[in-house]
């Protein structure tokens, strides 16, 4: 059975969270290190301790994290954690707008317009301005989207959940968000057998790309991601 992380609950937050980080680059037991980045991630639901989150470059040390062989600490580096779904809504914002609710009823398939999916770590610190203009400035991208071949399906749905709040506006030009390679890998998902994930990648497709990025995408062959492929545990649905 796996120990607790040997923190101490009742130093300040800050303490708290820098006792966290140290046993996390301490141990060499993987039972300790998802469950300390688990509790990390935790504390990326309160907007409150972003502050501290950046002074102790967690941040830095989720994207590390997305390198990792083992995928549970990918999973819950990038986000999906259990505890919370995350539901936006077109309606509310308008066409290219994601308003986020926690909700912890199931998915609102039946409601048009609304979408859910799992999220803390990096999902859920990208919203905000610092954070997501940290997570651009510092070679982010590239693990994000790695993210989009991951075995787990929940994983890519967080990084899914991701991409779009990077691509949001007010984030600047980065024209690796919408690459061709994740282009063609939105359109594979679009027919994936997941209803989640399905959803998620009409509205990157819909909100995110524009209509000639997506005829061009189509032109490929079978809609061959260039080496981002559907989890493992789905399978496409037929066009």
């Amino acid at each position: 059975m796996a120990q607790k992380p040997k923190v101490d609950p009742h130093v300040g937050r800050l303490g708290y969270l820098q006792a966290l980080v140290t046993e996390f680059q301490e141990t060499e037991s993987q039972d300790a290190k998802e469950q300390v980045l688990a509790n990390l991630a935790n504390f990326a639901y309160d907007p409150n301790n972003y502050q501290y989150l950046r002074q102790l470059q967690v941040l830095d040390l989720f994207l590390d994290s997305l390198s990792e062989e083992n995928e549970t600490l990918v999973e819950f580096a990038i986000g999906s954690h259990p505890g919370y779904y995350i539901t936006f809504s077109r309606h509310i914002l308008g066409s290219s707008g994601l308003c986020w609710f926690l909700k912890t009823y199931p998915f609102l398939d039946d409601i048009d317009g609304f979408k859910e999916c799992w999220s803390g770590g990096l999902c859920n610190l990208c919203p905000d301005r610092a954070n997501k203009e940290h997570i651009l400035q510092t070679g982010g991208i590239p693990l994000i989207i790695n993210c989009l071949s991951s075995p787990n399906e929940e994983t890519v749905l967080s990084a899914v959940t991701t991409i779009m709040y990077l691509s949001s506006p007010g984030s600047g030009s980065h024209p690796e968000l919408t690459a061709m390679p994740v282009v063609q890998c939105m359109l594979r998902f679009s027919l994936s057998a997941n209803t989640r994930l399905r959803n998620l990648a009409q509205i990157f497709l819909e909100d995110f790309c524009s209509p000639s990025q997506v005829a061009e995408a189509r032109t490929w062959r079978a809609h061959s991601a260039l080496g981002i492929p559907l989890p493992r545990t789905e399978a496409p649905q037929q066009p």
